[in-house]
């Protein structure tokens, strides 16, 4: 039997927020501390094994970003041409999460399979969904996407895990949004959890404070509890300013926005 190739990831930084601490965790005042800057950056991730290639969300739209005050730094759509990937050409991709800086550019991928945990699919189509703590990450645009990718039969929806292809597994753990998912990568420096904003920041981890947007509060705390658990040699997180700083850079075609793990010939 031919075990395949690892994979290697490509994380890309294509936005970033400058705001306050206690804007990014959950009821701050409680931990008594002094407020001061934050930085959150955004990401999408590529994984690329030969000519294969997944992508796991689609950072949000230069609409859904400036609108919310998000500095764009690349584009999404041109980040990916610039590695290689027509999002045409029907490359699978993987939503973590329907909010608007994971769906962005959907409509873009207009030949692909679109990966999504059931459970945040039937979230984000009901009413619940347009309540104000919630509309807030939402974009009906996007949803609408969605509903469209589901009505051409390019939809995969999963419920607990699914393993898409040989090296990557989807894991639902819910917390952060009703159907939040976590992809596990075999790369050829061991496992990799991609956590994604079932955990925002490595601080969060380590410190056990949630993000200021949780679906279900006890939910999210087992789900940090997961990841500290995990024995994945690197879990990236979904919005850590950090992240790059503990990458190998990728260097061209995108000085300064990319790190790679695992990297191939």
């Amino acid at each position: 039997m031919t075990t395949q190739r690892p994979w290697e990831i490509v994380t890309v930084r294509h936005g970033t927020r400058e705001t306050r601490r206690s804007e990014v965790f959950l009821n701050y005042p409680f931990y008594g501390e002094e407020d001061g800057p934050f930085t959150l950056d955004y990401f999408l991730w590529v994984l690329r094994r030969g000519d294969e290639a997944i992508v796991v969300d689609t950072g949000y739209s230069e609409r859904g970003g400036t609108s919310r005050g998000r500095a764009v730094l690349i584009d999404p759509l041109e980040a990916l041409r610039r590695l290689g990937i027509d999002p045409a050409s029907g490359v699978p991709v993987v939503v973590t999460h329907a909010h608007y800086d994971h769906i962005g550019n959907l409509g873009a991928f207009t030949a692909s399979p679109v990966h999504i945990a059931q459970a945040e699919l039937d979230f984000w189509v009901s009413d619940i969904a347009t309540r104000p703590l919630f509309s807030h990450f939402g974009d009906p645009d996007e949803v609408d996407e969605l509903r469209r990718i589901e009505a051409e039969g390019r939809l995969r929806p999963f419920t607990g895990s699914a393993r898409i292809v040989d090296g990557v597994e989807l894991i639902e753990v819910g917390g952060h949004t009703p159907g939040q998912a976590m992809v596990s990568v075999r790369t050829s420096e061991g496992v990799v959890l991609i956590a994604s904003d079932a955990a925002h920041f490595v601080e969060e981890l380590e410190r056990d404070m949630p993000f200021v947007s949780m679906a279900d509060v006890p939910q999210s705390y087992r789900v940090l509890d997961r990841i500290r658990e995990t024995d994945a040699v690197h879990v990236l997180t979904g919005h850590d300013a950090g992240t790059l700083d503990a990458l190998e850079p990728l260097g061209d075609p995108l000085p300064g926005l990319a790190g790679v793990i695992g990297r191939q010939p």
